[in-house]
């Protein structure tokens, strides 16, 4: 014995039609009051959809039959997906609406040091996000509470319309701020108090995020489903991309490291030994022969000694070493001794001066005015002064 038949008179059909006679009926009244074909009919086309989910569902329809609507609220069965998503299932659209139904992914930036990417680490970091409630479930009320929304009149939009010209409206819709376009809302006295009817609560979650040797700035890692949850929907996920902090020694480039060296003109000339501390607090010895001339500006590398390789850590990159000579300031070898060191140095080129030839004195550069002449440019492109040029020091 059917308790009532509300939803089946909604439906046209009899208390025992077989699924078959359900999706027939539902198909057409579905398409009949279709809010885009029947914009007034919002309210009827609700109705319908959630007579077919009770009805199409064996467990729901047979709690319908014995209890009726009221069954259905206090059961917490009501109100478990939106009219268009039933609409978009029975017509195909099950797949764009499964994609649809998992929360945004979360993006945080992660600083990380360039030790922390040659060694490996663990960092723990601390995120807010939404959480179902855990006192109503999710469900943000007192279950079979539910009421319709007096501002919308259950439709979860508002359409306003205001005058744009003479003889001339717009209409405007959108979703309706009091139920959050739901169509439906709890009473302040049955809402729940621990999320106040929002369905979810904010907690706060810590993530270990594993930072594997090699691992390059910018790489991303993924935390599936630790994303904002909310009611009906697959949580998002959390994507942690690394931001490679600044170095003051060493610069990476993929997985090679690069850092400059300063020698002396004699250590160039005659052969050092050096040390470089690694980014795994080793110490490194290298070393050049008597005669094996370093060049300002060269590179030299050593094997293996670069950044692990992600995934495979104990190959690495090379380090590079750029070499800067420093050059001895003048008059540092008394002028009586040069005639010995040129001696020793590969001889020089000279050049026959002829009488009609011109000698001119080479003189310092001042870069802070030249500097300021060429700024100023800019700003006196219009005047008739003469431009200043490179000036030079006097001596």
């Amino acid at each position: 014995m059917v308790h009532e038949t509300g939803y089946y008179d909604l439906l046209g059909v009899s208390p025992d039609a077989s699924a078959e006679e359900l999706k027939k009926a539902y198909r057409k009244l579905a398409l009949k009051y279709h809010p885009d074909k029947n914009p007034n009919e919002g309210e009827k086309f609700k109705h319908i959809s959630q007579a077919y989910e009770v009805l199409s569902d064996p467990k729901k329809r047979d709690l319908y039959d014995q209890g009726g609507e009221q069954a259905i609220k206090e059961g917490g069965m009501g109100g478990g997906s939106s009219p268009m998503d039933i609409f978009n299932m029975f017509f195909g659209g099950g797949g764009r609406m499964q994609r649809e139904r998992k929360g945004k992914n979360v993006v945080h930036q992660l600083s990380v040091t360039l030790e922390e990417m040659y060694n490996g680490t663990t960092r723990k970091l601390g995120l807010q996000k939404n959480v179902i409630c855990e006192k109503c479930e999710g469900y943000g009320g007192k279950k079979g509470a539910l009421e319709k929304c007096s501002t919308c009149k259950g439709r979860g939009v508002q359409v306003k319309v205001q005058q744009i010209g003479p003889g001339m409206i717009q209409q405007i819709q959108s979703m309706c701020s009091d139920c959050q376009g739901q169509g439906e809302k709890f009473s302040s006295k049955d809402r729940c108090k621990n999320c106040n009817g929002h369905k979810v609560e904010r907690k706060k979650k810590i993530l270990e995020v594993h930072i594997d040797k090699g691992m390059k700035d910018g790489q991303k890692i993924t935390f599936n489903g630790e994303g904002d949850q909310e009611p009906g929907l697959e949580p998002g996920d959390v994507v942690i991309v690394l931001d490679q902090k600044d170095h003051p020694v060493f610069q990476r480039q993929n997985n090679d490291l690069t850092t400059k060296m300063n020698i002396k003109l004699v250590e160039a000339l005659c052969g050092f030994r050096k040390t470089i501390e690694t980014l795994d607090n080793r110490t490194l010895v290298i070393s050049t022969q008597p005669g094996e001339v370093i060049k300002n500006g060269d590179y030299k590398c050593v094997e293996n000694e670069g950044m692990p390789l992600h995934r495979d850590p104990y190959d690495k990159g090379q380090l590079i070493i750029h070499f800067q000579v420093e050059f001895p300031e003048k008059h540092w070898l008394p002028e009586h001794l040069m005639y010995q060191l040129e001696r020793l140095l590969p001889p020089r080129e000279d050049v026959m001066v002829t009488d009609d030839m011109e000698e001119v004195d080479l003189c310092e550069v001042d870069l802070q005015s030249q500097q300021k002449n060429y700024s100023g440019e800019a700003y006196e492109e219009d005047d008739d002064s003469p431009r200043g040029g490179v000036q030079c020091q006097t001596q």
